[in-house]
């Protein structure tokens, strides 16, 4: 559960972020209908580029080694036939949806879920860059939380629909620890309508490495492109998207519920069908 004390706003939107909805179709599995196309998979990969072929005619273009895109093309993946876990170590029921899991730590808090994961790679991409100014995020209701001013030892104090930074009496400090109880303390007041409010329309059309497919609001979903091919004769692009769920859980690379393993086609927008939610055209967002 996300934390209980905040304003009404704050608590519909961040406890339903990920919840059952009528476009969730967790409950009605895809299971058993589609192969794993384990044609697009090479099982000694260990990471997303590098575990998942191109379709026949596709490439992928070369990406700078210090972009978001390259960062998440090399997310470190378990090996073949991982599973899912939740935050308190049971699997995920739906072996179905997923394809690959994400080799990242996600805490032992119900705090991780899919709009979390999302803010997460981007933070991690940014800390690793050592770009730390440009890690902040807002809270549902608005308050905006700056990683650099956490990093002075400032916290947060939250009274009934007041939020505001206190100081503390912690050195200024920028440790492993102190990155993710900033991303928690993230987790616990954002969630998909506090981000789909931060980041930047963009068409279909534009689609890139990185882009977030999101539907902000009660209930809510956000699932992030990791990686993208081309074929250069007909334009058609394919990307891999990520997820995490509800309750929290680890990252897990989605299989597309219409065939060809992992791969999504931007020829099937209008609505892209994820397993277990379904986005309408304008749901393409950018960092």
């Amino acid at each position: 559960m996300k934390h209980p004390v905040f304003i009404v706003l704050l608590i519909a939107s961040s406890l339903v972020q990920c919840s059952n909805g009528t476009t969730n179709k967790e409950s009605s599995s895809s299971a058993g209908q589609h192969d794993s196309a384990s044609h697009f998979i090479n099982s000694s990969g260990s990471d997303v580029m590098s575990r998942f072929n191109v379709p026949e005619n596709f490439v992928r273009e070369m990406v700078p080694e210090e972009s978001f895109a390259y960062f998440l093309r090399k997310l470190p993946l378990k090996p073949v036939g991982a599973e899912v876990h939740h935050f308190d170590g049971k699997v995920k029921w739906n072996h179905d949806v997923y394809e690959a899991v994400v080799d990242l730590p996600i805490g032992n808090k119900d705090l991780h879920q899919c709009a979390d994961a999302v803010m997460r790679l981007r933070a991690e991409y940014l800390w690793k860059q050592k770009r730390y100014n440009e890690i902040h995020f807002h809270f549902t209701n608005g308050f905006d939380v700056p990683y650099e001013k956490w990093m002075n030892g400032y916290r947060i104090v939250i009274h009934g629909n007041k939020t505001n930074w206190t100081t503390t009496a912690q050195a200024p400090s920028n440790t492993r620890t102190d990155f993710w109880s900033y991303m928690e303390t993230i987790f616990m007041y954002a969630g998909t309508l506090s981000l789909s409010r931060e980041l930047n329309a963009v068409n279909e059309n534009a689609l890139q490495i990185g882009d977030v497919f999101i539907q902000g609001g009660s209930p809510g979903h956000a699932v992030i492109v990791v990686d993208m091919a081309q074929n250069k004769q007909t334009g058609e692009k394919k990307f891999i998207l990520a997820q995490s769920y509800m309750p929290a859980q680890e990252i897990q690379i989605l299989k597309n519920p219409k065939g060809e393993g992992v791969w999504f086609s931007d020829r099937e927008l209008d609505p892209l069908e994820t397993p277990e939610w379904t986005f309408s055209i304008g749901s393409l967002k950018r960092f």
